[in-house]
């Protein structure tokens, strides 16, 4: 991929330093602070099952359980998203990253001192407010793609914010491997420790190595707003704030098809996440296999392909378009789940459940392609809005599925995937009536974006 490099930049008063960082070196560090952010999606999942068993939690409290890092993680995003407009993006980055570290902190306080016996239901409220502080950091996302953004031309936002979104979305499927076989070689609460550890190398390690886009940069050294616009401009950004946090905000939420990609991604992005937080009790539940093996399933056939599939969505929709990229990824979602909800033969629910991964990685990095394509003057306020309220539901999910438990027993971690089936049909609907709706290019500019 080519780069145009910052040009040096003289301010009025005298020789200006060039602008730190280039555009690698931008999504780069997005990246990192996001992996370790992201992490948080599984806080509880992997090891549901030791939480489920000290406190004795319904399958709607361990739904609620596991879901509790999607609670911050995905409303943060809206408001943290927008402050990028104003400050930047290392700042709020920071902030989340330190919230996080805060709540796995106090988590391992906790089971230090409590776990294992002395752990019951009236730790729950501690339990769920530490998982939902540690989820802080998953709000990094659209702090991460609005830095991604303004250091890249507009032809190149799909490639680059797969890549961004791709690799920093493995991280959960990481730690699923991860905190089981730390779980037995550590025990819960050391397996936490070196969670808290993790957090805190990473937080320094994007601290050091962050830079913002060079508008910010110039704005921070004291220049003028136009002026700073002039000079990123010449640096090669072309896509800058559209005003200030709220304003960004207002001016999405006042674009309708905001909310058909508000909704697209709450069922690929959102679904993304609650499976990843789900899938390791339906292993267990339905296909009798224990927690590691419940682990890897989940990271390999799920999370990690729908992470890293994400990449090569961002290509297939900067080349075919966000439009139809979404149509296809929505049926193969609605399929896969299909196959989940009336099959309990282990080999083709690893199938399906391969085939939904790649489903929901590729859509949601054909929604996210859409994002400065439908609203170019308010992308981080866009970007809040879609990555937080879609991202809700990684929330919202978990507590149904587990209700299907409680009504079903057993067989409710299969036919929950209903769930999923309807929102994958009703996404194919809003995705072919964008397919439907977008405009003709104009013959003499075929590269004009779409109108608002």
């Amino acid at each position: 991929m080519r780069e145009r490099p910052p040009e040096p930049v003289d301010s009025s008063d005298g020789p200006a330093p060039a602008v730190r960082g280039t555009p690698r070196r931008g999504v780069a560090s997005a990246t990192l602070g996001f992996f370790v952010g992201f992490a948080g999606v599984v806080c509880y999942g992997p090891v549901a099952s030791e939480f489920e068993g000290a406190m004795g939690l319904s399958g709607l409290l361990l739904g609620l359980l596991v879901a509790a890092p999607q609670l911050t993680g995905s409303l943060l995003r809206i408001p943290f998203g927008a402050w990028v407009e104003d400050v930047g993006a290392k700042k709020p980055f920071l902030v989340l990253l330190g919230l996080s570290i805060v709540g796995m902190g106090g988590l391992s306080v906790l089971l230090l001192t409590s776990y294992p016996d002395g752990l019951t239901m009236a730790h729950y409220p501690l339990v769920f407010f530490f998982g939902a502080l540690s989820g802080c950091g998953i709000a990094t996302f659209s702090v991460g793609t609005t830095q991604t953004s303004y250091w890249y031309p507009s032809e190149k936002q799909g490639t680059v914010l797969a890549v961004f979104g791709g690799l920093g979305n493995t991280s959960p499927g990481l730690f699923t491997l991860a905190l089981p076989v730390a779980l037995a070689a550590l025990g819960l609460t050391g397996a936490y420790l070196a969670w808290f550890a993790f957090l805190i190398v990473g937080t320094v390690a994007y601290a050091y190595y962050a830079v913002d886009a060079p508008y910010f940069q110039f704005v921070e050294r004291g220049v003028d707003e136009r002026e700073a616009r002039r000079r990123a401009e010449a640096c090669g950004q072309e896509l800058f704030p559209g005003g200030d946090a709220m304003a960004s905000i207002r001016g999405a939420a006042s674009i309708p098809r905001t909310w058909v990609l508000v909704a697209l991604f709450f069922t690929s992005f959102g679904g993304f996440l609650a499976l990843t937080t789900w899938l390791p009790s339906y292993w267990q539940a339905v296909h009798g296999v224990d927690v590691r093996t419940a682990g890897a399933l989940t990271a390999v056939a799920f999370t990690l392909l729908a992470a890293v599939i994400r990449v090569p969505g961002g290509f297939v929709s900067d080349r075919f378009g966000g439009e139809p990229t979404a149509i296809a990824s929505f049926g193969a979602i609605a399929l896969a789940t299909l196959v989940l909800v009336v099959t309990r033969e282990f080999a083709l629910a690893v199938a399906a459940t391969v085939l939904l991964g790649a489903g929901m990685g590729v859509a949601s990095a054909a929604v996210f392609q859409l994002v400065p394509k439908y609203v170019p003057d308010a992308v981080g306020g866009a970007s809040g809005l879609v990555g937080g309220i879609g991202a809700f539901g990684g929330f919202a999910v978990p507590p149904i599925l587990g209700l299907f438990v409680d009504l079903q027993g057993t067989a409710g971690y299969a036919t929950g995937f209903v769930v999923f089936l309807v929102l994958g049909v009703v996404s194919i609907g809003l995705s072919s009536g964008l397919y439907r709706a977008r405009p003709t290019p104009a013959p003499a500019d075929s590269s004009t974006p779409a109108d608002d």
